[in-house]
């Protein structure tokens, strides 16, 4: 690249970045719109299924059966909202939505226990939601095993006991896990919107013919235009990161300027995407929501939500060659699990091939567009 040919791409890069200056909302969607969105989303999201609102039913009232539902009580998994006295009662209040979950221990409960037989106790799950579902079926599990275990053996010791050790989340905080995949949703975001609608204002204002009536290349403007973007983004990223680490105090066990090498080529791809996206849209309105369309498969099928290898196989042939998948998990490998090149380098593999293809497309694209 020639000297008088980096000087016009500069130019072209202080043009916009003055633009961005200049326009008060282009100026609040890159610096505080991420920065908000990592606020709302970051307390909003918990996984951790606590105080799920329960409705009893006891039918036996015995020292028995009050002592089983004070374990249900102490678990902070569930909270008694109400407490019935028939079937009826039981299933309207599930019905209406004012319970999760109803426990009905029924009448002949301590007979059962004092006559050396199986007592049951019925536990009714609201299952329109699955993961509050799940969290209570299994906890409802536990507790009732736990009471068979200390009334089986005694004082006796359990003669197989199992030590679970979470590595790298041991509080199963919900933030660990979310945010550092967030930090990838939100630059993806940020760099294909702003990528595709800088294209799509020229177009708009009529000054994208005018441009090349001047000396500027094809590849000059579209590089120049998006240098601002990609510094923006980074900063946008550190700013995040560092957002993370002091208000959400997620920990960074690995070294963050490899985060940020692996970022690089997620980035160009996403400006990538963008510039793609910039030549079918004719205005600002058409980009934003096909941008928006593009982030809806990056948070469903790149593992951010829902793990990878519970998906369909085909799904998870897609999710390939889906960018976010694999610097979401490259993420979560530097920030949480502590990762190097050793391990990451398959990812940096993929994305740089991706973000190769993907700008390489894209200006493919332009360029037929303005002959």
């Amino acid at each position: 690249m020639s000297s008088k040919s980096s000087q016009r791409i500069l130019t072209v890069a202080r043009k916009e970045l003055l633009h961005i200056l200049r326009d008060p909302m282009t100026l609040f969607f890159t610096l505080f719109m991420p920065v908000m969105e990592l606020f709302l989303l970051g307390y909003a999201i918990d996984t951790n299924v606590r105080h799920v609102s329960t409705v009893i039913l006891d039918q036996a009232n015995t020292q028995e059966s009050r002592a089983l539902l004070h374990r249900f009580e102490n678990s902070k998994d569930f909270d008694v909202v109400a407490r019935v006295y028939t079937d009826e009662e039981l299933t309207r209040t599930i019905v209406a939505g004012r319970a999760r979950v109803g426990i009905k221990i029924p009448a002949d409960y301590s007979q059962q226990l004092e006559a050396g037989q199986t007592a049951q106790l019925l536990i009714l799950v609201d299952g329109t939601e699955s993961s509050v579902a799940a969290e209570a079926v299994n906890t409802g599990n536990a507790i009732a095993l736990r009471e068979s275990l200390e009334r089986a053996l005694g004082d006796r010791e359990l003669p197989v006991e199992a030590r679970p050790t979470v590595l790298f989340n041991p509080d199963t905080r919900s933030a660990n896990f979310f945010i550092p995949g967030l930090m990838v949703i939100l630059c993806q975001m940020m760099a294909s919107m702003l990528a595709a609608t800088a294209i799509v204002r020229e177009k708009e204002s009529g000054t994208l013919e005018q441009m090349f009536m001047t000396p500027v290349r094809a590849t000059e403007l579209v590089l120049g235009k998006m240098l601002p973007y990609l510094v923006l983004t980074f900063l946008e990223f550190c700013l995040v990161a560092l957002l993370m680490r002091t208000i959400f105090q997620v920990p960074i066990h690995g070294v963050f300027l490899t985060l940020l090498m692996l970022a690089l080529p997620f980035v160009l791809c996403m400006l990538g995407l963008g510039l793609w996206i910039s030549t079918r849209a004719s205005t600002r309105d058409a980009a934003m929501q096909m941008t928006i369309g593009t982030i809806l498969p990056s948070v469903f099928l790149s593992g951010y939500v829902f793990p990878i290898e519970s998906m369909p196989a085909p799904f998870q042939w897609i999710a390939k060659f889906v960018p976010a998948t694999w610097m979401i998990d490259a993420s979560r490998g530097v920030i949480l699990r502590g990762g190097g090149w050793a391990e990451l380098w398959p990812h940096c593999l993929w994305l740089w091939g991706l973000a190769l293809a993907m700008v390489a497309l894209s200006v493919s694209r332009f360029r037929k567009q303005l002959a």
